[in-house]
């Protein structure tokens, strides 16, 4: 029996994975795919010779510090519904795509560090969710390793993030005697995810069993406890924002994260409405639209490819299907679109709402870009960020002068970096949010495009985009500042100062000119 639009988009769950660094997200990741049947071994973050190594993070600067810094993008099937899984960096120095990622889904899976709690991060992704009223879903980690009380957990989860909690497992044991969870409403006992099934229990005392002697009445009591005063939980007030299902267990033991991704298919949302600035797109409209929220290059070194990553959000993408690009208003030709599985892909036939699918492309598309059936529609930008370190790059064979500048180019227009161009013809200047960032540069340009760089401390260390609703005016402060303009990859005027006092200073001096530190990606329609 053939599908319909309406049935594909309903199966499709769309999720990004938050948390603070080492909080086990990639390995969650990895158990998933696992579970999810995508995968047949899980990966380790930080694998010996003889392991096997994580497939989400495939970046050899990954893989040597075990972190994540480029978001990857991974599709299976499970259980009847379609996972697009998106694994953001945790480390702070890489807001900027973990910002634009945030944009393409639908949920978000938060995971905390059973011992540690909410951590600065992992509170700051909550806040950029919340913006967005993006659905969490919590995941407690490393309930086998030393943790908090499992109470404290929650009341810090509602203190801190202002959002209801509503457990639908409960831990039994802690630390070494934490051997699996029990499901409040159905009243299962799961162990370890190997087994097929979860055990029906019909009496606490029988869990408990699980237990060493002197932690069994513990236990009991603290379940009664929890029956009793904790929220049962509510889909409604969970899609609205303001109450986040939890799960306990541990990813890299392999406890309760079939419990996660069961409750993804049945608790997480289809794709979702997408606002435009003419009118809001609907995700099960005949017509195909998407949005460029991620550009990766030379995810495969030997062929110097250049994709980007776009969130479906209306109708069904076909490969050779003509589309219009917004912010040009040609047409062009989606010969090959890709599903991908972090650096590995496939062919993508058919896509529908809430899939997110690569195309190939040398330079054509941008972040922010709108495709479109025909239809002139925008959908609103992602805003792109000052970044808080500003340098200079040295090269130490100035005969690549040209490679240098064509490889900064590629990585402006994937994220990495923000690329300047001084007004007075000087050198350009990068601009990074964190140091981490500049690590990642510095190994990409000499992995990637054999080119050995160092950086050298620029005279700025702020920036600010700065516009005026007098072009004159706009204009006049350009050219009486012009050793301190620059322009960003967009050809807009950027200010540079030497400080924050040096910015009051001009801002005072120049009232009509406005100087912020949040640019929209703005797509004029042609």
């Amino acid at each position: 029996m053939t599908e319909t639009l309406a049935e594909a988009v309903s199966r499709r769950r769309t999720f990004a994975i938050i948390a603070h660094p080492d909080a086990g997200k990639t390995t969650l990741t990895e158990k998933l795919l696992l579970f999810g049947g995508a995968i047949q071994l899980a990966g380790e973050v930080k694998a010996k010779k003889d392991r096997i190594q994580t497939r989400s993070d495939w970046m050899k600067i990954e893989r040597e510090r075990g972190i994540s810094v480029v978001t990857s993008v991974m599709t299976f099937e499970y259980n009847g519904n379609v996972f697009n899984i998106l694994d953001t960096p945790g480390h702070e120095d890489f807001a900027d795509d973990t910002y634009r990622t945030l944009t393409a889904v639908d949920a978000a899976v938060m995971v905390i560090d059973a011992a540690k709690g909410i951590e600065p991060r992992t509170l700051k992704l909550f806040e950029v969710c919340r913006l967005r009223d993006i659905p969490i879903i919590t995941f407690v980690n490393k309930m086998d390793r030393e943790s908090r009380d499992t109470f404290e957990i929650l009341d810090e989860v509602e203190q801190k993030l202002a959002l209801d909690t509503a457990p639908v497992t409960w831990p039994v044991g802690q630390s070494k005697t934490f051997c699996g969870s029990y499901h409040l409403s159905d009243g299962t006992f799961r162990g370890s995810d190997t087994q097929v099934q979860p055990t029906k229990v019909d009496d606490a005392s029988i869990v408990a069993r699980n237990l060493p002697e002197n932690d069994r009445a513990a236990f009991i009591e603290e379940l009664e406890l929890a029956r009793e005063a904790c929220r049962p939980f509510d889909r409604e007030a969970f899609l609205e924002g303001h109450l986040t299902p939890v799960f306990f267990g541990s990813a890299l033991r392999n406890f309760g994260v079939r419990d996660l991704i069961n409750a993804l298919g049945d608790f997480a949302p289809p794709p979702r409405d997408q606002v435009a600035d003419v009118r809001k797109v609907h995700a099960s409209e005949d017509k195909m639209t998407a949005f460029v929220f991620k550009i990766q290059a030379n995810m495969d070194p030997n062929h110097r490819d250049r994709i980007a990553f776009a969130r479906v959000c209306s109708g069904m993408l076909e490969r050779g299907m003509k589309v219009r690009l917004a912010r040009t208003g040609k047409t062009i030709g989606l010969s090959a679109p890709q599903f991908f599985f972090a650096s590995q892909r496939q062919l993508a036939d058919t896509a529908y709402a809430g899939d997110v699918v690569g195309i190939p492309n040398h330079g054509t598309l941008r972040i922010g870009d709108t495709l479109t059936e025909g239809e002139a529609l925008v959908f609103e930008g992602v805003p792109n960020f000052a970044p808080e370190i500003l340098r200079r790059v040295r090269l130490e064979d100035a005969m690549k002068a040209k490679k240098l500048k064509e490889a900064l180019q590629q990585m402006a227009e994937e994220g990495v970096v923000q690329l300047f161009s001084p007004e007075d013809g000087s050198p350009a200047i990068v601009g990074v949010v964190g140091a981490l960032q500049l690590d990642v540069l510095k190994e990409r340009l000499s992995v990637e495009y054999g080119l050995p760089v160092s950086f050298e401390m620029s005279r700025f260390s702020v920036c600010r985009w700065v516009s005026s609703d007098s072009a004159a005016e706009l204009d006049k402060f350009v050219t009486q500042r012009r050793g301190d303009i620059a322009r960003d990859l967009d050809g807009d005027p950027v200010f540079l100062a030497q400080d924050s006092f040096s910015l009051r200073y001009e801002a005072e001096r120049y009232p009509a000119i406005k100087m912020v530190a949040i640019k929209e990606y703005h797509v004029s329609k042609a």
